[in-house]
């Protein structure tokens, strides 16, 4: 009876042609109640009450990041599955449509120029060492991650959203966090421009990550611990989140035994090596199960993919 109820609230509150319209705008990504308000052309206030009653009925989901609320459709429940049998029967070809199409593009491409000139002023997101060939690690992680599925996935330090983008394709929901506003700008363009408008972005803490205990089945973290003030924290925190049994997938960038005039003139980044990954994985009741070293510069990378041990492996280990 109440899946009833809610599908009917689901079909009242979509039966309108300017909360239809927001419905689909905010099927291409997420976005501001500002941004929305461009894009439909209707004053804030309006705007903001066709936005609560789609979020009452499960249609819309909203967010806060700082000062912003962001609105999307969810990516999974009923909700979901409620709005994207809706959206499949829009015209695409109706005027309006194509209107709030070519709105939506013009606040895209502002957002995006707007993030390249935040990261070029702030230096954020600067590269002090990268991969020698990306796309032979791109593979090798979607060869260790095919065995089983993704399922839920969360990025830690999405920075550009590189990771969310390759193994996002794959997962059921995913998400990616990452502290500096100016890189969540940049991956949500990023995300846009592949067209992965079902994959979102929040803005987040890794010591501290807003999700209740075994929340996700894969967590991935991508080049993020040897810029970490705490690593073996960061691994904590993505164990915690893991569902037991779940799959961690870490590619780092690990120093040799001495790195010379690299290592005093970046001294505030974290020494790792790979037996000291080896001890905060057991820490953190991780097993690691795949290890593999790859070239990078100036250090090599690991690969490494862990599983969360079960209570009873954990007391046992």
């Amino acid at each position: 009876m109440a899946d009833f109820q809610s599908l009917l609230e689901g079909l009242k509150a979509a039966a309108e042609p300017s909360r239809l319209r927001l419905l689909a705008i905010c099927a291409r990504g997420e976005f501001t109640v500002t941004e929305i308000q461009e894009i439909a052309g209707q004053s804030q206030p309006r705007v903001s009450r066709h936005l609560k009653l789609l979020c009452n009925a499960g249609l819309l989901e909203r967010h806060r990041e700082q000062h912003w609320v962001y609105y999307r459709v969810p990516q999974v429940g009923r909700g979901a599955e409620l709005a994207r049998t809706l959206l499949s029967i829009v015209p695409e070809d109706d005027p309006q449509i194509q209107l709030d199409r070519k709105r939506l593009d013009a606040v895209l491409d502002r957002r995006a120029e707007a993030a390249r000139r935040m990261v070029a002023e702030t230096g954020v997101g600067r590269e002090i060492a990268h991969l020698e060939d990306e796309d032979r690690v791109d593979v090798l992680i979607l060869r260790t991650l095919a065995d089983e599925p993704v399922g839920e996935l969360l990025d830690i330090g999405t920075g550009k959203g590189r990771m969310l983008r390759l193994v996002g394709e794959r997962a059921e929901r995913a998400v990616g966090i990452d502290i500096s506003r100016a890189m969540l700008m940049l991956a949500r363009s990023n995300l846009h421009s592949a067209g992965l408008d079902h994959l979102s972005v929040r803005h987040g803490n890794m010591y501290q990550l807003r999700f209740p205990d075994s929340s996700f089945d894969t967590v991935t973290i991508d080049q993020v611990l040897y810029q970490a003030e705490q690593p073996g924290e960061v691994l904590r925190e993505a164990a915690r989140v893991l569902r037991p049994g779940g799959r961690l997938l870490l590619l780092e960038f690990v120093t040799e035994t001495t790195f010379g005039l690299f290592e005093q003139e970046h001294n505030d980044l974290a020494v790792i090596d790979e037996d000291l990954l080896a001890e905060w994985f057991t820490e953190a009741g991780l097993r690691r199960v795949v290890s593999s070293r790859l070239p990078g510069s100036p250090f090599p990378v690991v690969l490494c993919l862990a599983r969360r041990l079960a209570q009873d492996e954990e007391a046992a280990a």
